[in-house]
């Protein structure tokens, strides 16, 4: 391709499994805190994802599949009918405006408070290690609480979470679902031997310890198809909580990810290195090793500016590209990157709660 054509290409129309984008950009996962504490998205939520609707692809913000799931206040449920309605307004209104969106699964584990905890229980975990890290509740930034391991028999009710969440997003109207496996959450406390010490069939060896991300993935795609159903990893991620890496994360990775050729899902989404921090990796772990184990679509993220994405895509190392932040104080991001306007620079005093002022009026105000 000419230099322009590889430009030009993330602006072309693509498919992830099933879903037909418009263009290769996609807006990434970004919790923003702005709803009500029943998790029930608002018009002022339907207001930012329809100014973000030019993304190829939108993934909406981390949503609870449960209440048990939950380690942020303020943030959005997908497992209750007035959930499902409040969902089903901004569905209808991206689509109604030519946009696709699909919901991130997301259940916290052990990064939570008992304050976020259905009768002020502990959080529960794949064992009993607490996270350093601190969780936002009704008062503020606080200290996670000490989790409580999941009992064997109560596995299958966590795998019906996510089964019932994928229902309740079909019925709110989204063109498919990604599972949040990744960002030291649930999930990924489960997969990484740093956090699970368990001695069950859900621990040990690397089988083992994939063995609920494969249930969770065959539950969802029970309801989806594998087609609209993606799923995100970040194997070098330590951030939430300074989770420490797996300690073969070629092994336990490579694994998972072959193991999920078998369900045909729509795309992986890979965190190419630390979320939000830097794209460094430990010499012994290749990520695009890893990626090229994925037999469906990629959406390389972390830190991508404009070159980057061309550069990757020119080298067919990603499918599409998840932009975060630039999203957040750019929602004509794809128009400015396509014309070459200069971004706007995020404050991070916007990112969480403050209502409108720094979620919805960057359009019309000088940051």
């Amino acid at each position: 391709m000419t230099d322009n054509s590889l430009r030009t290409d993330l602006f072309s129309p693509t498919k992830l499994g099933e879903i037909e984008l418009s263009n290769r950009i996609t807006m990434a996962p970004l919790t923003r805190s702005r709803t009500g504490e029943e998790g029930i998205p608002n018009e002022l939520n339907v207001t930012y994802y329809v100014q973000r609707v030019s993304a190829g692809l939108i993934i909406s913000e981390a949503t609870n599949i449960s209440s048990q799931g939950r380690g942020y206040a303020m943030t959005p449920g997908i497992w209750t009918e007035d959930q499902v309605a409040g969902w089903k307004k901004v569905t209808d209104a991206i689509h109604v405006a030519g946009g696709k969106i699909v919901v991130q699964l997301w259940h916290v584990g052990r990064f939570s408070h008992v304050d976020l905890q259905p009768n002020r229980e502990a959080p529960v975990a794949p064992s009993v290690i607490k996270t350093t890290g601190n969780v936002y509740t009704h008062r503020g930034i606080e200290k996670s609480s000490m989790p409580r391991a999941l009992r064997t028999d109560e596995i299958p009710d966590i795998i019906e979470q996510y089964r019932h969440a994928a229902e309740c997003a079909k019925r709110a109207g989204f063109d498919g679902v990604e599972i949040h496996s990744a960002n030291n959450y649930l999930l990924e406390q489960f997969l990484r031997d740093s956090t699970n010490h368990r001695t069950d069939q859900y621990g040990g060896s690397i089988e083992n310890r994939a063995r609920l991300v494969l249930e969770v993935v065959k539950a969802v795609t029970s309801v989806w198809g594998g087609g609209r159903v993606g799923i995100r990893l970040s194997p070098v991620t330590i951030e939430v909580g300074n989770t420490p890496l797996d300690s073969n994360v070629m092994a336990t990775y490579g694994y998972l990810i072959q193991q999920l050729n078998k369900f045909k899902l729509a795309y992986l989404h890979f965190v190419e290195g630390t979320t939000g921090r830097n794209r460094d990796v430990p010499e012994d772990i290749d990520l695009d090793a890893l990626r090229s184990l994925f037999d469906g679509a990629y959406i390389g993220n972390n830190n991508y500016d404009f070159e980057m994405a061309i550069s990757r895509r020119a080298e067919g190392k990603v499918d599409a590209v998840a932009f975060g932040r630039p999203f957040i104080s750019n929602p004509d991001l794809v128009e400015r990157l396509r014309y070459g306007i200069e971004l706007v620079d995020v404050n991070n005093d916007a990112y969480f709660g403050n209502g409108a002022k720094g979620y919805t009026d960057w359009l019309k105000a000088n940051y």
